[in-house]
């Protein structure tokens, strides 16, 4: 049986396009792994949760590495936490923390990168300090900062009042 040039052409491109859309998810897994390892060489003393997300502090800190698919320059902090972003218009890498009190973002590694931020919970406040100078706040009434600038990148405390 002999096949015309043209279905041989049709078949072909059929089957190659099957081959792509095999490998492109395979290479997105092995972005997605690659940018979770290089994350935790870079930030040690985390542990992976999800290919997307590392606990540090059994839970206390959770970062989100990459924001989901559809989803940009959206405050999106999940109900009960305060985030921030590491970059202005919530850009990700996020930073998730819930307990009250004040906390050195550099126990996080999270210091000095704080672009933007959302305040998620029912009651209480945050404040984004350089050592004991309050820079910003997010909270209740004001939950969400989509820049931090003047103060973009300054931050290396943050205290929550509940």
């Amino acid at each position: 049986m002999t096949f015309s040039r043209a279905y041989r052409m049709v078949v072909a491109a059929v089957l190659g396009g099957a081959l792509i859309a095999v490998a492109a998810p395979a290479q997105a897994v092995a972005a997605a792994h690659r940018e979770l390892t290089d994350y935790l060489a870079a930030h040690p003393g985390g542990v992976p949760v999800t290919a997307n997300e590392i606990s540090y502090g059994d839970g206390a800190f959770l970062v989100t590495l990459r924001a989901p698919a559809g989803v940009h320059a959206v405050a999106d902090c999940p109900r009960g936490w305060f985030c921030f972003y590491d970059r202005p218009d919530f850009g990700y890498p996020r930073g998730k923390l819930s307990d009250c009190g004040r906390q050195n973002l550099a126990t996080w590694q999270w210091q000095f990168r704080i672009g933007s931020a959302h305040y998620n919970m029912s009651s209480g406040k945050a404040t984004f300090s350089y050592n004991d100078t309050a820079l910003f706040t997010v909270g209740v009434a004001s939950p969400v900062r989509t820049d931090a600038a003047p103060w973009r990148d300054w931050a290396n405390y943050v205290t929550r009042r509940c």
